[in-house]
């Protein structure tokens, strides 16, 4: 088997650019730094579209593994030599994920590239839990027992396709209905200006790293990354206005009551409500005027500048509901 980067949660918000920019560079005539790399990129399931198409890219193989079963041994067996990892927000995230650096520590992963979150947020004393377990992930990758792996931490502002999700379903319901039934919900505040980013710039970004030929000058790294734009919550409502071709009646501003349903899907499968309320305090930091477009890392911008605009992801995101 080829020497290989590992793509943990290929088939999710960021893993699929991850490892389409991978698979593009690997198998360029320009590939001078990775020569005989090939990518293996995880699924829970081979059946995913997401995985059925990333399994027809040159260079790619695609498993289907459960990433929290990784183990030292399944590293070394697969010549896992790099690595990107998106670990899913919940409770269980500092567990599962710090057993997977360990697994990588000792199995010699030269480098991993993981997700984190909103940069302000991350801290020991933020309300929210998720942004904590970011904190205690970076600290612990920070520590002496850990300087046999380098890694780079990636923190980026909220995704558009998270930011514009309600935007885009209030669009549906009105364009089927011709009535605004009820109130357009949004998570952003009205006047605060906010550097959303596109997934799909910060996975191009996360596999710009990998390939690097010296990642020892990303080591230990946490970079801050935003869209190329900022927005405002009135600015949205006047995307949507666009697109309905009417006035927005009713606008409900810092809206985070998504969060509601899914504490109650917590608390049915018997874990902790209240922690995941927690999430509500996630955009405060963006509400405050502390996420702009401007607080991107400059490391960003010199390798892999983002590009997709609001506009753009909001065409794209109702083009694919059409």
């Amino acid at each position: 088997m080829a020497p290989t980067i590992l793509v943990v949660g290929a088939t999710g918000n960021t893993g699929r650019s991850v490892v389409e920019t991978l698979s593009k560079f690997l198998n360029g005539s320009d590939n001078t730094t990775l020569p005989d790399h090939q990518v293996v990129a995880l699924t829970r399931s081979l059946n995913n579209p997401v995985a059925q198409h990333l399994a027809t890219l040159p260079g790619v193989q695609v498993l289907e593994h459960n990433w929290v079963d990784i183990t030292a041994d399944w590293l070394r067996g697969h010549q896992v030599v790099r690595a990107f990892i998106a670990s899913p927000v919940q409770p269980s995230q500092f567990a599962e994920e710090s057993a997977f650096h360990l697994a990588a520590l000792r199995a010699g992963v030269q480098y991993v590239v993981r997700i984190s979150t909103t940069a302000p947020n991350v801290r020991p004393d933020f309300p929210a839990f998720y942004p904590r377990q970011h904190w205690a992930l970076e600290v612990m990758l920070g520590s002496p027992e850990f300087a046999g792996l380098q890694w780079t931490s990636l923190q980026p502002n909220v995704f558009t396709n998270f930011y514009l999700a309600t935007s885009v379903e209030w669009i549906k319901q009105v364009r089927k209905t011709g009535k605004q039934d009820t109130p357009l919900r949004l998570m952003a505040s009205k006047d605060a200006p906010v550097g959303v980013i596109h997934p799909d710039d910060v996975g191009e970004f996360a596999a710009k790293l990998l390939v690097q030929r010296d990642t020892a000058a990303h080591n230990k790294a946490k970079y801050v990354l935003n869209g190329p734009e900022d927005v405002t919550g009135e600015q949205i409502v006047r995307m949507v206005e666009q697109y309905i071709g009417a006035q927005v009646e009713n606008v409900v501003y810092k809206d985070v009551t998504m969060v509601d349903g899914m504490a109650a899907a917590a608390e049915a499968a018997g874990q902790s409500k209240s922690i995941i309320l927690s999430i509500k305090h996630g955009p405060v930091a963006a509400w405050e005027g502390k996420c702009t477009a401007a607080t991107t890392s400059k490391e960003v911008l010199e390798l892999a500048p983002p590009t997709r605009t609001v506009a753009g992801a909001f065409k794209a995101l109702l083009e694919d509901e059409a």
